[in-house]
């Protein structure tokens, strides 16, 4: 399994940034795949997890509203639309699988197969 992240940067507060991981040798209909960030001296949190196979999303209440889910059934890749960033989304963001898990589960960090390599996002002016 190997789970490939990309476009994270520097952006100013306010600004967007757009997230995609794309994950290769797995079947994604079988899994919850998502995102989750560590910030300098925080614990990793899991901020927005999709699973096709029980239709569920998760969002973390602080990026409700201002973050989007999605997936390319056809490119393996789900991606995360990041608008009205703020200073306190800087981290460095993460993309994971869950086998067979719910997304609300996986983003308490239940079912966690594999992880990415961190891709870093910072908001800044």
């Amino acid at each position: 399994v190997q789970l490939q992240a990309s476009g994270g940067g520097l952006v100013q507060p306010g600004g967007s940034l757009r997230l995609s991981c794309e994950a290769s040798g797995i079947n994604l209909d079988y899994y919850a795949i998502g995102w989750f960030r560590q910030a300098p001296g925080k614990e990793r949190e899991g901020v927005s997890c999709i699973s096709v196979r029980d239709g569920s999303t998760y969002y973390a209440d602080s990026v409700k509203g201002r973050f989007t889910i999605s997936r390319d059934n056809a490119k393996n890749t789900v991606s995360l639309q990041m608008n009205s960033l703020k200073a306190e989304d800087t981290a460095v963001y993460y993309c994971a699988t869950a086998f067979l898990t719910s997304a609300q589960a996986m983003a308490r960090g239940a079912g966690i197969n594999d992880w990415g390599i961190g891709t870093q996002v910072t908001v800044s002016s």
